[in-house]
């Protein structure tokens, strides 16, 4: 068994599901799926086709568009197959960015669907307590 695959398989669905997110984020978008996605991966992001392969060119020409973007993960929570995600997205450091959550099912360890939702934070916000 290669390093990769050793190390794999000691994590925990939350930090699978991390792992994916910050590899997306940093441009290596290959090695996230080659590392975390199942063979019968389907998404629910509705600006693209719903299979692995339209996903995961998205995700390449996001990573090639904005290479400083910055994922900061605020806490993820496991329940059974279900990791649900909540990170702070800028797609560059002089924006505000976003509140992302990212939800993703899992099958024998591997990530099979993925749902994500965000809103943008405003430049003011009457809330004290902020988005995160």
């Amino acid at each position: 068994m290669n390093t990769e695959l050793q190390i794999n398989a000691t994590l925990s669905l939350k930090e699978k599901a991390v792992s994916f997110l910050q590899l997306v984020a940093t441009g290596k978008v290959r090695e996230a799926y080659r590392s975390h996605v199942g063979p019968d991966f389907c998404h629910h992001n509705p600006f693209f086709r719903g299979d692995a392969d339209s996903l995961m060119i998205a995700m390449e020409e996001n990573a090639a568009k904005n290479p400083h973007k910055i994922l900061e993960v605020k806490r993820a929570i496991e329940e059974e197959e279900i990791v649900a995600v909540h990170s702070h997205v800028k797609q560059n450091p002089e924006e505000l960015g976003a509140a992302v959550v990212h939800i993703f099912r899992f099958q024998d360890n591997r990530i099979v669907e993925l749902w994500d939702l965000g809103q943008h934070l405003p430049e003011n916000s009457p809330n004290e307590n902020g988005m995160f």
